[in-house]
C-alpha cells in the first residue's frame, strides 16, 4: 500500500552560514495493506518528521512516496486533496488537535461538511462514530475541555475515521494520557483496525507498544532507520548495536554536544555511542543488508549463531570478541 523511497527531510535555520538540520535522511520502507508498520526510537530520532512527511503535512526535501501506486510528491496540492480522504493522522496530544471553540460534535463533522454531505448525513456519521470509538451521545454537544484526554483522544479516533480511510499514521498516540488509559486506547485501535482492514504506520519510542501493536519494526536513529524486521525476529535476536541497547533498556536519550562535534566526518549516525564501532564506521556509511529475515545497517553485524546476549553485553557483564564479527 505504501512505499517510500530515499526520504529525506532538511531544516535550515539563521542567517549565512544557515544550519542543516537533517530531521530524516534517506528513509527506505514499505508497508503492506493491513499491515501494522512500528517507528521506533528516542526522542529526536525523527519519527514524528517522517510520519507528517509521509502525508505531506511537512513538504520532504527528497525522495518519493508512493502510496497505492500513485507517487504523492509529483501530485499539486489540488491532486492531493482528492486522496487526503484515504490518509488520516493521529496526533500524541488529543487537546492541541482539538479546537477549543468547537464541540466534538462540530469537530468530527468538519471533514465531512467540508466533503459536502447534506446535514442528515453528517449527523447519522457522527452518532456512529462516537458509539464506534466508546464515547456517549451525550459528548457530542460537549467542549474538549469538558472531557478528559482518553475521551479526547477517542474523539480525534472518531475525526480520522470519518472519512473512512484505508491508511492512519498514528503519532504515539497514548503518549499523553495516563497508564491506566492507555490500554483502552491501544485496544481501541487494534479493534477499528481489524474492522476497518486498516493499514497503520505506529509511531512510538516504547518498544512495549509497538510489539503489542505492530507486525514489523523499523528501529530509526538520528533520521536513518538502522534495522527493520518482524517482531518477533527484532525482539527476540536484535541485531544492529542501538536496537540491542533500547532492548537493553540502557539507552541514554542526552545528547553530548562535545562529543559530537568530535566525530562531525562520522558516517554511521550510531558511532559514538556504539560498543563496536572501528574505523570503516568513520569513512563508509553503513547500509540497510539482509541478514535471514531482517534488514539491519551495520558494519558489524552479530551472526546469530554466536550472538551473545545483548542484555550482558550492555550490562558490563562480558566482552565481544573479534571472532564474534562479521563484516
Amino acid at each position: 500500500m505504501l512505499e517510500v523511497k530515499g526520504l529525506k527531510k532538511i531544516f535550515t535555520s539563521g542567517f549565512l552560514p544557515r544550519t542543516r538540520i537533517k530531521a530524516v535522511d534517506d528513509v527506505s520502507f514499505h508497508i503492506e495493506k493491513g499491515e501494522t508498520l512500528g517507528i521506533v526510537g528516542e526522542s529526536g530520532s525523527g519519527k514524528s518528521t517522517l510520519g507528517q512527511c509521509i502525508l505531506r503535512l511537512i513538504e520532504p526535501t527528497a525522495g518519493k512516496i508512493i502510496f497505492n501506486g500513485i507517487e504523492l510528491t509529483a501530485l499539486d496540492n489540488k491532486a492531493l486533496n482528492n486522496i487526503r480522504p484515504c490518509m488520516q493522522m493521529i496526533f500524541q496530544d488529543p487537546d492541541s488537535s482539538l479546537d477549543p471553540k468547537m464541540t466534538i460534535g462540530q469537530s468530527i463533522a468538519e471533514p465531512l461538511k467540508l466533503k459536502g454531505n447534506n446535514r442528515e448525513a453528517v449527523k447519522s456519521r457522527v452518532l456512529e462514530l462516537i458509539r464506534q470509538v466508546g464515547l456517549s451521545p451525550e459528548h457530542v454537544n460537549r467542549f474538549p475541555y469538558q472531557l478528559s484526554g482518553g475521551q479526547n483522544q477517542r474523539a480525534v479516533i472518531a475525526r480520522a475515521l470519518a472519512l473512512k480511510p484505508v491508511f492512519i499514521v498514528a503519532d504515539e498516540p497514548t503518549a499523553s494520557l495516563d497508564i491506566s488509559v492507555q490500554a483502552q486506547i491501544l485496544n481501541l485501535l487494534r479493534h477499528l483496525k481489524e474492522k476497518y482492514a486498516l493499514t497503520m504506520l505506529f509511531i512510538s519510542h516504547d518498544l512495549e507498544l509497538i510489539k503489542h501493536m505492530c507486525d514489523r519494526v523499523a528501529v530509526i536513529y538520528r533520521g536513518k532507520i538502522v534495522e527493520t524486521g518482524k517482531i518477533e525476529d527484532i525482539f527476540h535476536s536484535p541485531l544492529h548495536p542501538y536496537t540491542q541497547l533500547l532492548l537493553a533498556e540502557e539507552a541514554d536519550s542526552e545528547v553530548n554536544v562535545s562529543e559530537i562535534k568530535k566525530t562531525l566526518r562520522t558516517t554511521c549516525p550510531y558511532y559514538q555511542e556504539c560498543l563496536l564501532r572501528s574505523e570503516i564506521c568513520l569513512t563508509k556509511t553503513p547500509e540497510l543488508k539482509e541478514l535471514k529475515n531482517q534488514l539491519v545497517a551495520c558494519h558489524h553485524v552479530l551472526e546469530k549463531s554466536t550472538q551473545q546476549p545483548y542484555q550482558d553485553r550492555y550490562a558490563g557483564k562480558t566482552g565481544v570478541t573479534s571472532d564474534q564479527l562479521v563484516a
